[in-house]
């Protein structure tokens, strides 16, 4: 390894599936032109096969941008963060960097385009977006937490979801996980003593398929703080509206 080389992001549990990853990012603010992506500063040694970036603007399809600020997502940022949501209301520019990619036996795809991201950001951008994991981040906040630490950390790209359900129990839901071309997770009913547990045993499995592990058809779910018996299954598809991506269903026992 030469010493301009840049760091793997390996996959210590990579199993081949033959699907695909999916990235989408809407970055506010942000300008092509002008744009040097250098390969040391951002860890980035070029655009991943099957990214594409789309500018839109004044003069270029304007109504793009009011179609990221509407509806649901748009309205938490605003109760959330109104500073930031303030921003990111005033720009006139934002490029979506999205694609899908094939499956690979490391991240690096993803260090590139996070790497593509904060480029971005530095070239004019406020914010950005991140439909796939229901997110919003500050320039700031992105540099700190997800280009900073200079590794993939899954759990800042994947969320956890939780849904009251008619019985009083509460349904357990992930999304983001097409970023890695893994399934998402879902655990229906799941009453308030396994709470902590189930979240416990989310954030395992999230790892685990961001680094590349299969959840085989079937497998046991073998955890202390959980029921025996527990198992998993496959379903869904990438028209499911509440994960946009097929996903795994784990069952009681």
């Amino acid at each position: 390894m030469s010493s301009d080389a840049l760091e793997d992001w390996p996959r210590p549990y990579y199993e081949t599936t033959g699907g695909q990853s999916f990235l989408f990012y809407v970055v506010f603010g942000a300008m092509v032109d002008g744009l040097t992506l250098s390969r040391s500063q951002y860890r980035c040694d070029g655009i991943p096969a099957g990214l594409e970036l789309l500018s839109y603007g004044p003069d270029s399809h304007p109504e793009v941008l009011d179609s990221f600020r509407s509806g649901y997502l748009w309205d938490d940022i605003q109760r959330g963060d109104p500073e930031l949501a303030k921003a990111i209301g005033a720009q006139q520019h934002c490029i979506v960097v999205r694609g899908e990619l094939a499956d690979a036996e490391n991240l690096n795809y993803f260090r590139n385009t996070i790497g593509l991201v904060t480029c971005l950001l530095d070239n004019g951008g406020v914010g950005v977006l991140d439909p796939q994991s229901l997110a919003w981040w500050s320039a700031q906040a992105w540099r700190d937490r997800v280009f900073g630490p200079g590794k993939a950390l899954p759990r800042e790209h994947v969320v956890i979801l939780v849904s009251e359900e008619r019985d009083g129990t509460r349904w357990f839901h992930t999304r983001g996980m097409r970023k890695f071309g893994r399934p998402d997770l879902s655990l229906h009913h799941v009453p308030p003593q396994y709470h902590d547990a189930v979240t416990d045993l989310f954030n395992r499995l999230i790892e685990l398929h961001a680094f590349g592990g299969v959840i085989a058809e079937g497998q046991e779910v073998r955890m202390r703080d959980l029921p025996s018996g527990m198992y998993c299954r496959h379903g869904g598809s990438e028209d499911d509206p509440d994960f946009n991506n097929v996903h795994v269903e784990v069952h009681w026992p």
